[in-house]
């Protein structure tokens, strides 16, 4: 049947998010009882209840109510413009008699979703060929449905949106990461510079295994400091900044977690907009961009540039969502998103030593709505940067293919 084939697509899609989570809750029509095990969920799943509710804002209302700001709702409705072909298979027998009564447009959708309070996290569409034929159907279905012009022609629209509910009351703490190699020059100018959250907040320094004298220039501000900041001293286990971002995750305490490159390119007050984002509901994952503002003259290298600019663009096409700078070093996401990602991380596995996409992947796999803090770029005053261009380049090429499969060409 037309309809079993199509659910085994739609199970496989949808096990990139809800896998390993076990509180999902899939409303089948008519919607009666909602939640009889009086669950908070992580995932709502209406699949096609859209083109038969008799008023679909009714409904969402409801599912909204037994939501929290962290529930996924995924939708999936039909194309109109595959309209036609599914009467058309009803009346063959092709599939089941369930006469769809609503036809719904993407920006119905939308609308509707506006004036229940959800905000659309991430839009899908898949499969462009219903049927199985060995081959042919993988080859339509999972290498041609994601691309740009050929989705135009997809039979089924997916919706990803979250609730909107305030949750200022719930994260005020922070801990700041900083990982620091070969930044000696650095150090107690993050120490002095960097805003004042709230009255417990953290400053974590992962010393990566430096030549110069930063382990003991930590130390020394540390207890120049000790009375007005608390800052916790640890040197990372392995290699990389990603390692050092994991070891700093793994010993902070508190609700909001943020990430702060060493050489001081981002300026520490810039942290204020990252906070008052997370805290305020703008977003869930917020990612710095310092591709927006002019950059000071020896910022960054061209070629750099139109790395950032190529990868920006094609991790936006992975993941669904507008990123304009993926390699921006500030990024900052809520403790308990945190360990929901680290949770899951064996999707992707330990593969990035930069620590910036483990945590873009981690938070599009858990449906984080991502949203981007404009900042000013300066140039370096102390120290050398650690990126070696072409050879990091090539390991973000592997990562870019790596995702690909992963993630869109599921």
């Amino acid at each position: 049947m037309l309809k079993n084939y199509l659910h085994r697509l739609l199970r496989k899609y949808l096990s990139f998010y809800i896998k390993g989570s076990e509180k999902v809750l899939q409303i089948n029509f008519p919607a009666e009882n909602l939640n009889e095990n009086k669950i908070t969920p992580d995932f709502v799943i209406l699949n096609g209840n859209i083109h038969y509710e008799k008023d679909i804002q009714k409904h969402l209302a409801e599912v909204y109510a037994l939501a929290s700001s962290e529930t996924r709702l995924i939708i999936f409705y039909y194309s109109n413009l595959w309209k036609p072909l599914i009467k058309l298979s009803t009346l063959l027998g092709l599939r089941n008699k369930t006469p769809e009564e609503n036809w719904v447009s993407h920006e119905d959708i939308e609308n509707l979703l506006i004036l229940t309070d959800y905000e659309i996290v991430r839009k899908d569409r898949k499969i462009i060929f219903p049927l199985y034929i060995p081959l042919i159907s993988s080859f339509f279905n999972r290498l041609l449905a994601p691309l740009p012009f050929f989705r135009i022609f997809a039979l089924v629209n997916i919706v990803i949106a979250r609730p909107i509910k305030n949750n200022a009351e719930k994260l005020k703490t922070v801990s700041v990461i900083v990982p620091a190699r070969n930044e000696e020059g650095n150090i107690e100018e993050i120490v002095k510079n960097l805003p004042k959250f709230s009255d417990d907040d953290e400053l974590i320094f992962i010393e990566g295994n430096s030549t110069d004298n930063t382990r003991d220039k930590i130390r020394e501000v540390a207890e120049k400091y000790k009375k007005e900041k608390n800052i916790i001293i640890a040197s990372q286990d392995g290699k990389g900044k990603g390692d050092a971002i994991r070891k700093g995750f793994s010993l902070s305490t508190k609700d909001i977690l943020m990430v702060y490159d060493a050489d001081m390119t981002v300026p520490p007050d810039s942290l204020t907009k990252f906070y008052n984002a997370i805290i305020n509901n703008k977003g869930e994952f917020i990612n710095g961009s310092r591709l927006v503002y002019p950059l000071e003259k020896q910022a960054m290298r061209f070629f750099n540039m139109i790395g950032n600019k190529f990868f920006a663009l094609s991790f936006s096409f992975l993941i669904g969502q507008r990123f304009k700078d993926t390699l921006c070093g500030t990024k900052v996401i809520s403790r308990n998103n945190y360990l929901k990602l680290s949770a899951n991380r064996g999707y992707f596995g330990n593969f990035d030593p930069f620590g910036d996409f483990d945590l873009i992947f981690g938070a599009a796999k858990l449906g984080l709505k991502i949203v981007e803090i404009p900042i000013r770029y300066k140039e370096r005053v102390y120290g050398t940067t650690n990126i070696q261009r072409w050879k990091h380049g090539m390991i973000l090429f592997g990562m870019l293919f790596f995702a690909m499969r992963k993630i869109k060409f599921l």
